[in-house]
């Protein structure tokens, strides 16, 4: 997360940096040698189909079987192998996302209105057709990705949900992954991971139409064959490393906000995490705290990189300028823990999704507890886009319909504007029906 030249000019003398990241720039969101092999890898499949799918998969998934496809029974009996514990957490991220994908559903409305009198416009929320669903598995399993992907698009009424996800190192699927979509209503698994998975999704090799929309998390090859992919099919949204940031004034709890940093920094070497205090005292002992923290840490090896590279913390004047500072930031994932927090939540703009109040956490969204989708823009695209939802599945199609009575009022100025543009089929279309208007 990096401040613009603009609003570090405009705040010049109201923050102060207390770490910054050891880094130079924000994480590279592409890389020469990943756009080349994507690219290669793309090519390849649409030139070879299914063979060089096959082939791409035991080269780098190392499949024991020739199967790809998942059998019902496989997907179904998932569940057996997990303790009922972690069933019923699955369960109830699952029914929990669900509900909350139905009451987005819920208020994306048709509607038909009668602008002037005798034309009749609308629109309707159609879904699209088929989705695929990437469903990532490797250095961590993150069993809500087929929540916030193959539930939300079953919500949202898509017909066909296709799902992927690669093989572990017993040649099969994650037990846990696999269950989880299973419950969230996948119609189809598969085992196959990476490029090639999404290539034969968006290419239609899986004894499948091509689906119309990827979606899913994934590592920089899979981001960027998503990016390559864009226009062949429509994408969820283009997302590189996780990212958190945090507001905290000297009313917030030490260590709940350095185990939130620390939370999210777990995600990756590269994954940014900002706090944003109002007092100077409180970012130092922050810093402090992190570094206590990562000593006992287990994944300290991911966690710690990322905190060094990438951590900061910044001291701000006042509340305006937290805002300021952190709606130029537009973070992934927001959390506020301040004294003000309801007018903090009034006046931010730009973030991914927001956590209010101390027992508030990203991770209860990141694992499919709070509802609410953990797909969202990363590195600063929560300026002008926002996250995975019920709506991105859904095509908001308009249509008009024009009474013989209405004809004077639109063609008219369509006869105008079109002759102005020198455009005369445009014209001709309106001044046609002027012709045909009074002998009606």
């Amino acid at each position: 997360m990096q401040l613009s030249p603009t609003v570090l000019t405009e705040l010049a003398g109201r923050y102060k940096f207390l770490k910054t990241p050891a880094a130079s720039g924000p994480p590279a969101q592409r890389e020469p040698a990943v756009i080349a092999a994507v690219s290669e890898m793309l090519s390849t499949i649409e030139r070879g189909g299914m063979d060089a799918v096959l082939e791409y998969a035991r080269t780098l998934d190392h499949p024991t079987g020739g199967v790809v496809e998942l059998d019902r029974a496989t997907i179904d009996a998932a569940g057996d192998r997990l303790s009922p514990e972690l069933r019923a957490a699955l369960e109830v991220g699952a029914e929990r996302t669900r509900a909350f994908a139905r009451e987005q559903r819920a208020h994306l409305s048709d509607f038909e209105t009668e602008l002037i009198p005798g034309l009749v416009t609308g629109c309707r929320y159609l879904p699209v057709e088929r989705v695929g669903a990437y469903l990532p598995a490797g250095r961590f399993p993150l069993l809500a990705s087929a929540f916030m992907t193959v539930n939300v698009a079953k919500v949202a009424g898509v017909e066909t949900v296709l799902a992927c996800t690669p093989p572990q190192r017993d040649g099969q699927a994650d037990p846990a992954v696999l269950y989880a979509a299973a419950i969230s209503g996948a119609d189809r698994v598969y085992l196959l991971g990476g490029v090639q998975a999404l290539a034969a999704m968006a290419f239609g090799l899986l004894g499948e139409q091509p689906v119309d929309m990827l979606v899913g998390a994934g590592n920089a090859y899979v981001a960027e064959a998503k990016r390559q992919l864009f226009g062949r099919v429509s994408i969820d949204l283009l997302a590189g490393p996780s990212e958190v940031a945090v507001i905290a004034d000297d009313s917030a709890d030490v260590r709940l906000v350095a185990a939130d940093l620390l939370g999210q920094a777990e995600h990756g070497p590269t994954s940014p995490a900002g706090l944003v205090t109002t007092s100077e005292t409180f970012g130092l002992a922050v810093i402090e705290e992190v570094d206590r923290q990562l000593a006992g840490l287990s994944t300290a090896e991911i966690a710690g990189p990322a905190w060094h590279d990438y951590g900061s913390v910044t001291w701000a004047q006042d509340l305006d300028t937290a805002v300021a500072l952190m709606d130029d930031f537009a973070p992934e994932h927001l959390e506020i823990q301040t004294r003000d927090d309801d007018e903090y939540f009034r006046r931010l703009r730009n973030y991914g999704s927001l956590f209010i109040g101390q027992w508030s956490t990203v991770a209860y969204s990141d694992k499919g507890m709070a509802g609410t989708n953990h797909v969202l823009p990363t590195a600063g695209g929560a300026r002008h886009s926002a996250g995975l939802s019920v709506s991105r599945f859904l095509k908001p199609l308009t249509y008009q319909k024009v009474s013989r009575q209405a004809t004077p009022a639109l063609a008219d100025p369509v006869d105008v504007i079109s002759s102005y543009e020198t455009m005369a089929a445009h014209r001709a279309t309106a001044t046609l029906r002027q012709e045909l208007y009074p002998e009606q």
